[in-house]
């Protein structure tokens, strides 16, 4: 965890206040009523946004918890693949004193490569009720349950998968489809991760000596293939995808003849 500088000490509350000039005689002076402060609103869980979708859910929930048990006790990581949840996740504490300093420090800090958004969840997580409120664990859970069932149809990704659904089941099996997605194929920057990459606008001279120097400086290489018929692509294989991923990101657009940026991508399966 880099050092993180502390913040500014607030001065003394007497200190810079310059005197008001004295009212003027026969005038009165009416003070604007101050308007009261919002109280900050804290709690032991963190809601985390803009986490890497390409890490597997394992991976990123050790990662989290790894992170934040620097600060204390972490009770739960949540995490969930699924498309309302991607990208998210809770992280709860046995203290919201200690959820607002990991808050404090860890906000920003760039996660494989994307800086966490972080902000306190609204509401108080399973472990934290079963840790600080255990009598009232069954309610709480019970709440939470009925809770989800009463949004589960309001959701928009749903209501619009409900909505085609009912519309193919009125049409019968044997209906047209109104409009028919057509068979494009995915581009290669967004194919899913995996231990294979391929490199595309190779120079016509790179040789597979060249190639092993330059991915050898990341773990578990496995093997470099060279086509022998289309000089200027390659595919480079690791043990495992993390060490291709890491790869993939230090090195795609590196100019290995000062010229021409490689593109690396996924491989197709």
């Amino acid at each position: 965890m880099a050092d993180v500088a502390a913040p500014p000490a607030i001065p003394d509350a007497m200190q810079g206040v310059i005197a008001a000039p004295a009212p003027m005689p026969g005038t009165a002076s009416v003070a604007a009523p101050a308007e009261p402060a919002e109280p900050e609103f804290i709690s032991e869980t963190l809601y985390i946004q803009n986490l890497n979708e390409k890490i597997k859910i394992p991976v990123l929930k050790a990662s989290l918890r790894g992170l934040f048990k620097a600060y204390g006790e972490v009770l739960d990581v949540v995490a969930h693949s699924n498309l309302r949840m991607r990208g998210q996740a809770f992280v709860s504490f046995e203290s919201a004193d200690v959820a607002k300093k990991a808050l404090k420090e860890v906000k920003g800090f760039p996660l494989y490569s994307k800086p966490m958004q972080i902000s306190f969840a609204r509401t108080r997580s399973d472990a934290v009720v079963k840790k600080l409120d255990a009598a009232r664990f069954e309610e709480h859970k019970a709440h939470r349950i009925e809770q989800k069932k009463s949004t589960r149809y309001t959701n928009p990704i749903k209501r619009k998968y409900r909505a085609r659904k009912m519309a193919a089941e009125l049409d019968g099996p044997g209906a047209v489809p109104v409009s028919k997605r057509p068979n494009v194929q995915m581009p290669d920057e967004y194919l899913p991760p995996n231990k294979i990459l391929f490199l595309q606008n190779l120079p016509d001279s790179v040789s597979k000596d060249q190639l092993m120097a330059l991915f050898s400086q990341y773990p578990n290489l496995y093997e470099v293939r060279l086509i022998p018929t289309k000089k200027d692509i390659a595919f480079v294989e690791y043990m495992d995808e993390g060490s291709a991923t890491v790869a993939k990101d230090a090195l795609h657009n590196y100019k290995l003849d000062g010229e021409n940026k490689i593109k690396i991508t996924f491989a197709r399966k």
